[in-house]
């Protein structure tokens, strides 16, 4: 565990480089079409630090745990339901093996759940809540620095991952939306609107991640720095994925071009760092080699 508190150094305002994707890295070094990364927490330990070390050697000072699905109602899918706080406990587990003897800090994943609440889908807000509440505790307990409540769109279910990981964990809490509409979440929110729900909410640190575009994710960024005082997390997304003629899929963001990016990201108020899908070690050393650079304007 680095010496320093995590919190401690974002209040005093250091940028820090979070790592880059999970899935679309693990689906390059082999995990199945439709196989859980989740899964190879348990069947391919090894693969998991490996991407953990490779993003540590290129520059990540905080790393994601591979729990991003681990939710008791999203493992249904994957019949691995019954094995909630077996995977998330070893996803810490793994990721501290990677750290070890560096200054790198674990960032316990909790995805959206799959499943709307009602009345959209089936799902309760209690239901959310305690699943958000299984998953916190175990990434807690076992060791995480910080929570990440990630690729969010629907301030119901929000509120519900909130308030079951506070109910747990006094942890550092990011809560990061995905404006998968250019700039909208799927149900319509703004970053104006969530970052004014969110000032008012117990969390630290209010994040974008995922997204479609650099452009489009720049501008929501602005626009959230505009009405929140908080921390703000930022892992876009290298570009839209397209199939080559290889039949493999593609980003079409390099990561010269997402280097390029880093200093506006900073300029525009981002505090930590870092990628989302399709942004591999290469993406992650550029980002970070620029973030080392950049001098406040």
């Amino acid at each position: 565990m680095p010496e320093i508190s995590f919190l401690s150094r974002i209040i005093n305002s250091e940028h820090l480089v979070a790592d880059g994707a999970t899935g679309s890295n693990l689906i390059a070094r082999g995990l199945p079409s439709g196989l859980s990364a989740e899964s190879w927490v348990l069947e391919r330990p090894e693969q998991i630090i490996k991407l953990h070390k490779d993003f540590i050697s290129t520059g990540a000072e905080i790393i994601l745990t591979s729990t991003f699905g681990a939710s008791s109602i999203r493992l249904k899918g994957s019949r691995l339901e019954g094995k909630v706080d077996q995977i998330n406990r070893k996803a810490v587990e793994l990721a501290k093996d990677a750290v070890n003897g560096t200054h790198t800090y674990i960032a316990g994943s909790l995805g959206p759940v799959g499943q709307l609440l009602k009345p959209y889908g089936p799902l309760t807000f209690d239901e959310v809540q305690e699943a958000y509440a299984e998953q916190a505790r175990s990434l807690s307990e076992s060791g995480a620095d910080l929570l990440v409540i990630e690729t969010q769109f629907d301030m119901g279910e929000i509120k519900a991952a909130i308030y079951g990981a506070r109910s747990v964990s006094e942890l550092p809490l990011v809560v990061s939306l995905s404006y998968d509409r250019g700039i909208r979440t799927m149900m319509g929110l703004s970053p104006t609107q969530a970052g004014k729900e969110l000032e008012k909410l117990p969390v630290e640190i209010i994040g974008i991640n995922c997204g479609r575009s650099l452009e489009e994710n720049l501008q929501n960024l602005v626009e959230l720095r505009q009405v929140t005082l908080k921390s703000i997390w930022f892992k876009p997304n290298a570009g839209l994925p397209h199939i080559d003629t290889q039949g493999k899929t593609v980003y079409e963001t390099t990561p010269e071009l997402m280097g390029e990016q880093v200093h506006a990201w900073l300029d525009a108020g981002a505090q930590i760092i870092g990628g989302c899908c399709g942004t591999s070690p290469d993406h992650l050393k550029e980002i970070s080699i620029r973030a080392k650079s950049y001098k406040h304007s």
